[in-house]
Order: C-alpha cells, then sequence, then structure tokens
C-alpha cells in the first residue's frame, strides 16, 4: 500500500551477501530516494566466513570492517540496512523457516510496496535459497504487500549458473540508471574487501559497461535488468 500523505513508496531490498544489494539494483535504489520513497535492506548472511575450510576456522576479524562498509553502501545511496548472521555460503545448512521468520521480521516492520530480491537460477547457493525464502515470506494472502516483486542479477554469480532455460535470467522489467550509475559504482567502492580489477564482473569499468549495454536494449544510456515476479496493479 503506497504512503497516501506522501505519494511515497517503501522498497525492500533483500539480499544474501554484503555487496549483492549494490550490485542487483544499487541503481534503481538511489532512484527511488531521490525520488521520495523510503529504501530498506536487508542482508541475510554474514559474509567472508566462506573463504575458510569451516565455518568454525573462519577468521572473523575482518567482520566489522565488511559490517561497517555495508553500512556506508547504503549510506550512500540513501537506504537503511538490516544486517543478519546467517552463515556465508550455507544457507542450505540452515532450516529455510529461520531466513524466512527473518525476512518476514523487516517485512511487518517496513510493508514495503516493492520488494527486489535474488533471482533463482543463480549459481550461488544462498541466492537461491534467499529467493524461495522470499517468496514463501511474501505469499500472495489478501492484504498482504507487496504489489511487486522483481529479481534482480548479480554479477559473478548470476551470469555463471548453468545454461538451461529454467536458470537464465531473461529479463522483463528495466530500470534506467543514468542519472544514478556512479552514486552505485561510489556505493560500490564502499565494499574494500570485495573490490575487483577488470575484466572480473565486479569491477567499476566492468559494471559501467554492463549497464550501458542493459541501457542499450530498451534505448537509453544505463539500465539495470530484472524479471518480474509479480505486480498486483490497484483495482
Amino acid at each position: 500500500m503506497t504512503n497516501q500523505s506522501t505519494g511515497s513508496r517503501r522498497i525492500l531490498t533483500i539480499a544474501a551477501h554484503p555487496d549483492d544489494e549494490i550490485l542487483g539494483c544499487g541503481g534503481a535504489m538511489a532512484g527511488h530516494v531521490r525520488r521520495g520513497d523510503e529504501v530498506s535492506i536487508l542482508i541475510l548472511g554474514e559474509g567472508l566466513t566462506s573463504r575458510a575450510a569451516t565455518r568454525a576456522e573462519a577468521d572473523r576479524s575482518g567482520m566489522p570492517d565488511l559490517q561497517r562498509d555495508a553500512r556506508a553502501a547504503a549510506a550512500a545511496i540513501g537506504a537503511r540496512v538490516t544486517l543478519m548472521d546467517f552463515p556465508d555460503n550455507r544457507f542450505d545448512s540452515v532450516d529455510l523457516l529461520d531466513i524466512v521468520k527473518a525476512i518476514e521480521s523487516l517485512k511487518a516492520t517496513v510493508r514495503p510496496d516493492i520488494v527486489y530480491v535474488h533471482h533463482w537460477g543463480d549459481l550461488n547457493v544462498d541466492h537461491r535459497v534467499t529467493f524461495n525464502a522470499a517468496m514463501a515470506a511474501f505469499r500472495p494472502l489478501p492484504g498482504e504487500p507487496p504489489l511487486a516483486i522483481y529479481a534482480y542479477e548479480v554479477p559473478s554469480s548470476t551470469g555463471w549458473a548453468d545454461p538451461s532455460a529454467a536458470s537464465a535470467f531473461l529479463p522483463t522489467h528495466w530500470v534506467e540508471v543514468s542519472a544514478t550509475l556512479e552514486q552505485k559504482i561510489t556505493a560500490m567502492e564502499s565494499y574494500v574487501s570485495e573490490r575487483r580489477a577488470a575484466p572480473h564482473p565486479r569491477a567499476p569499468e566492468v559494471l559501467r559497461s554492463w549497464a550501458r549495454y542493459r541501457g542499450a536494449q530498451v534505448g537509453v544510456h544505463a539500465a539495470e535488468a530484472f524479471v518480474t515476479v509479480r505486480t498486483v496493479a490497484p483495482a
């Protein structure tokens, strides 16, 4: 339900890991903020710990820095962020209901009009679990928001999935980000530990090129692409 007193919408982006939210829809979120919408981010996973052989052996000394970076990235686009601590790249070891409940908790507070979430066909297991949990949390029951759910792509995950029709990212919805692309790049640069050099898909120049490619698909200078999961038009 849209806030009738201000005309603003409530946006919720759900991400498995710190930086997914910026990679997937940082430009769109920045655009929402510019239009006066309220943007909230939920990051479910702790990040980093999958780089060790086991979670118990992981060096957690970098966690405060990563959480600081996540907050800085959210601030760069004008959003609020909530950080959870589900095990990095081990979401399939957690009861799905626990992740659903985490999403439902923020859902009750935000009551979003629009939800952005991972694509179901991503290579990363945490992304796939996040999508499934979001679908459970946002079951289309009477009186339940949101009006729209869109799946975003994450460079170095969505494009690396198996090349089957079931996994393919086939966009149906584009958001122009010509005015917010550099804001997205700045937000991504807040993630010091996640920076990569070209030709890695997360490198700044590659992100710019990809946004221009997505924009060229629909006749604008830069865009982010999404798959429409669900939209509900008002009566």
